[in-house]
C-alpha cells in the first residue's frame, strides 16, 4: 500500500498549475498571514490535530522513515486526507503554507529520513515553534526525491520572523532576515520575484506570478508604512481579494498569529468564519475533530467541530479527486491508502 502513495502525491497537484499567493503582514505588532488557494476543486476539511500523537512517515520504496510524537496541536486545511495538509497553524503560532514551483528539485536519497511534501508540513507543525527549527530539520528529514510535486513554502512564527523555503538543484534554499526583503511568495522563486521589483531586472513580459508578487509587496508597503486604520485581518482579506484568480480562488485564509485565530472564506461559502485556538481541546485522547470547509456556517465555528472518521476522511479525498479530474487522475487505490494511514495514528 505504501507504494501507491508516491503516485498519489505526484497527481494531487498536477499540470497545468493554478496560482497561489501568500504573505506575512505586521501592523503595529499584530502578525497576520494571508493565503489564497487557487485550484479547480474547493472541497476540503479543516482538521484539528492534537499533541501527543505517535506517527511514522510514509517511506516510498525502501527509503528510511522516521517516528515522532506530535509536540504541538495544530489546525490544518486538507483536501487529500488528515496528516497531509496544504497548510496550517499550530498552537505556538507557527504557520506553514505551500505553493507550486516549477524547477523544484528535491534532495537525492541520503541517510536522512524521507517523507512526502504534504506530510513535511504536518511534521513541522507537530514539532516546531520557530522558523529556525523548521530550517534546522533539514539535517534529519528530506522530501522524497522522485515522487513529490514541486513545491515551495512560506513559513512564519509568532516572533514575526518569516522564511521562504525552496528546493533547488537538490538543496534547501532559504531566504530570511535581511535576505527576505518582503515576506511574500507566489509561484516563482524568491530570487526571481524580488528581481521584479527592480526596474533594471524586471521581466518585460507580463507574468501572473510576478504580477501578484509585486501587487502584494506594494500593498504591504502602503499599509505597514502608512496610517491606514483598517484592522489587519480585514486588510489581509483585501490583499487576497486583490490577487484573487476569480473562480479558481477556492479558499482565502487569514491566520491571525498574534491572537491565535484563523479566519477564512471559501468559494462554497463566502461568509467569514473563525476558528479560535482558545476554544479547542488539543490534548491527546480526543478523537480527530474536523469541519467541512464549505459548511453553511458563519462567525466563530470552534464549537461546530465533529469527529472525523476514517470513512469521512476517505470521502473527502475521493471527492477532491473527482472534482480535480479535469486536471488529474488519482487511482481509487491511492485514495484508499489515505484512510489506511489515518488509522495508524495513535496517542503515545
Amino acid at each position: 500500500m505504501k507504494k501507491l502513495f508516491p503516485l498519489l502525491l505526484c497527481l494531487v497537484i498536477a499540470l497545468p498549475v493554478l496560482p497561489c499567493s501568500t504573505f506575512l503582514l505586521n501592523k503595529n505588532g499584530q502578525l497576520v498571514f494571508g493565503r489564497n488557494y487557487d485550484w479547480v476543486s474547493g472541497n476540503g476539511v479543516i482538521v484539528v490535530n492534537t499533541a501527543g500523537l505517535q506517527k511514522t512517515s510514509f517511506t516510498p520504496g525502501s527509503h528510511t522513515g522516521i517516528n515522532w510524537v506530535s509536540q504541538f496541536g495544530s489546525v490544518t486545511f486538507n483536501q487529500f486526507g488528515k496528516e497531509f495538509p496544504h497548510g496550517g497553524m499550530n498552537e505556538k503560532g507557527l504557520v506553514v503554507e505551500l505553493m507550486w514551483l516549477h524547477g523544484t528539485e528535491y534532495p537525492a536519497p541520503d541517510k536522512r529520513a524521507a517523507m512526502n511534501e504534504l506530510q513535511w508540513i504536518q511534521y513541522q507543525l507537530d514539532n516546531c515553534t520557530t522558523i529556525e527549527e523548521v530550517i534546522a530539520n533539514d539535517t534529519k528529514i528530506r522530501i522524497e526525491h522522485n515522487s513529490s510535486a514541486p513545491l515551495h513554502y512560506l513559513v512564519a512564527d509568532a516572533s514575526g520572523r518569516a522564511a521562504t523555503i525552496e528546493f533547488l538543484n537538490g538543496k534547501m534554499v532559504v531566504h530570511k532576515g535581511n535576505e527576505l526583503r518582503y515576506p511574500v511568495l507566489t509561484n516563482s522563486t524568491y530570487e526571481q520575484s524580488i528581481a521584479q521589483l527592480d526596474p533594471a531586472t524586471r521581466a518585460t513580459e507580463s507574468n501572473n506570478s510576478l504580477d501578484r508578487f509585486t501587487q502584494a509587496c506594494k500593498m504591504l508597503d502602503t499599509y505597514q508604512q502608512g496610517d491606514d486604520k483598517t484592522p489587519p485581518v480585514d486588510y489581509a482579506f483585501n490583499m487576497l481579494n486583490k490577487v484573487s484568480q476569480g473562480k479558481y480562488t477556492k479558499w482565502s485564509i487569514v491566520y491571525d498569529i498574534t491572537n491565535k485565530q484563523i479566519h477564512f472564506i471559501t468559494i462554497g461559502n463566502t461568509q467569514r468564519r473563525t476558528i479560535s485556538f482558545s476554544g479547542l481541546d488539543l490534548t491527546c485522547g480526543q478523537q480527530a475533530m474536523s469541519v467541512d470547509i464549505n459548511a453553511p456556517l458563519k462567525g466563530n465555528i470552534s464549537g461546530n467541530l465533529t469527529t472525523l472518521s476514517a470513512e469521512q476522511n476517505q470521502q473527502v479525498a475521493k471527492r477532491s479527486a473527482e472534482e480535480s479530474r479535469s486536471h488529474v487522475q488519482i487511482p481509487e487505490a491511492a485514495i484508499a491508502a489515505l484512510a489506511s494511514y489515518f488509522s495508524t495514528i495513535r496517542c503515545k
